[in-house]
């Protein structure tokens, strides 16, 4: 099962913010990038058993981060 993974900045709250239209219920966020994929390989195994899928999967992370500069 391939999953997609958004992972987005915020930066009005300094934090990046994991969703997933793939993973119900899905929503983390953390100061740190590398936390982060940390936290959504453990958090997506367990809701999905929750939700009594039990497959092997594959997750693709997508990111993004935007900053405006003023200068």
């Amino acid at each position: 099962m391939d999953l997609t993974i958004k992972m987005i900045w915020d930066p009005d709250a300094r934090v990046w913010v994991a969703e997933s239209e793939d993973v119900p219920g899905l929503v983390l966020e953390s100061g740190s990038f590398d936390a982060l994929l940390e936290r959504v390989r453990i958090a997506v195994p367990e809701l999905l058993a929750l939700n009594r899928t039990n497959t092997p999967l594959t997750l693709n992370f997508q990111s993004e981060r935007r900053e405006r500069l003023a200068f």
